[in-house]
């Protein structure tokens, strides 16, 4: 995102650079401290304690809500059609298959299955502009939390999970597709020690897709979680991925990229391109024109998404995870008991 540079005035005497992207209040460091695996110790968090803190804060209470039915969480209409049989008294009127029932002249009803054991895919955008947050957390650890929710709940009901991490120090990072608890604290594991990374450009969500379509031969859930601060080039991808997929975008946010503070003038920091601007954050025209970019970014995800059929899960680091998670699932619910045969 890109603001216009205007001054009222020759700004004043450079100061410390802030971490990156914040604006007013003290400065929160744009690079959290690696976590070593086996570690602990007050304010180092090790992936065991992640997962187990995630399990009792959220999936506990998704189970309360869910009475333990996470069919309707992340499986959406992802249906077979098991067979065509003739209509019975009772039958719902939805339910008939126009086209039997005008070949054999008589009322034909469809009868849909569920795709089990499906393996779920977690794309997981760790760049440099998801080392930000201004409320509870950065970016960067919701992204973690939720892909260890995601882990945890999917392997719990012996589907498998792999994933695909980027950038790291050597580029994609590979996580295997497997079950279980151990492997749902590797995917937590592996998405907690990967050193924060720093410049290197722009995020090409267009090359993981492209990579994913390459890996996933079978029908898979993916989720692609990123903050979607990329160049344009990957929706053509998702589109491509999204034809043998089913696929949820995961966007995070904070709270200061949807609207400016009135702190005065402030420099700003592009952590993926080096790129520094001085705005005057009291000037009125700078916060409409900020405004005008979020919705325009917000217009084009939108129209992206649901051109390619994909549904967008919207996590704030303003916003417990649990309430984002409940919004969602009962909207999939609706959507998923709305289809002609259910």
């Amino acid at each position: 995102m890109r603001l216009p540079l205007v001054r009222n005035g020759p700004p004043a005497r450079p100061r410390p650079q802030r971490a990156a992207g914040h604006l007013g209040g003290p400065a929160r460091s744009s690079a959290p401290a690696p976590v070593v695996p086996g570690t602990s110790g007050p304010g180092v968090e090790t992936p065991e304690r992640i997962l187990r803190r995630l399990e009792f804060k959220v999936v506990r209470r998704l189970d309360g809500f869910l009475f333990g039915d996470y069919r309707g969480i992340f499986y959406g209409p992802s249906l077979d059609l098991a067979e065509v049989r003739e209509y019975q008294p009772g039958d719902e009127v939805r339910r008939i298959d126009w086209n039997v029932t005008a070949r054999m002249n008589q009322l034909f009803v469809r009868q849909y299955r569920e795709e089990k054991e499906l393996t779920a895919w977690l794309l997981v955008d760790l760049s440099p502009s998801m080392q930000f947050g201004t409320v509870r957390q950065f970016k960067r650890e919701l992204a973690v939390e939720f892909a260890g929710v995601a882990a945890y709940i999917i392997t719990r009901h012996g589907d498998k999970v792999g994933g695909l991490v980027f950038p790291t120090p050597t580029g994609v990072s590979f996580i295997p597709p497997r079950t279980g608890r151990l492997h749902a604290l590797r995917v937590v594991r592996d998405l907690a020690t990967v050193p924060a990374m720093s410049g290197g450009g722009q995020t090409d969500l267009g090359a993981v897709l492209r990579q994913l379509g390459r890996l996933a031969k079978r029908r898979a859930l993916v989720f692609l979680i990123s903050d979607f601060h990329a160049p344009a080039g990957w929706e053509r991808p998702l589109a491509e991925l999204g034809r043998r997929h089913e696929i949820i975008a995961v966007r995070i946010e904070d709270p200061r990229e949807r609207e400016l503070p009135d702190v005065g003038g402030v420099y700003l920091h592009d952590p993926e391109t080096g790129q520094q601007l001085w705005i005057d954050t009291s000037d009125r025209r700078v916060r409409q024109a900020h405004r005008a970019l979020v919705a325009e970014r917000d217009a084009h995800l939108t129209e992206a998404l649901t051109r390619t059929g994909v549904d967008l899960l919207t996590l704030s680091t303003g916003a417990g995870l649990v309430d984002d998670l409940l919004r969602f699932i009962t909207l999939r619910r609706r959507r998923r008991w709305s289809l002609p045969g259910r």
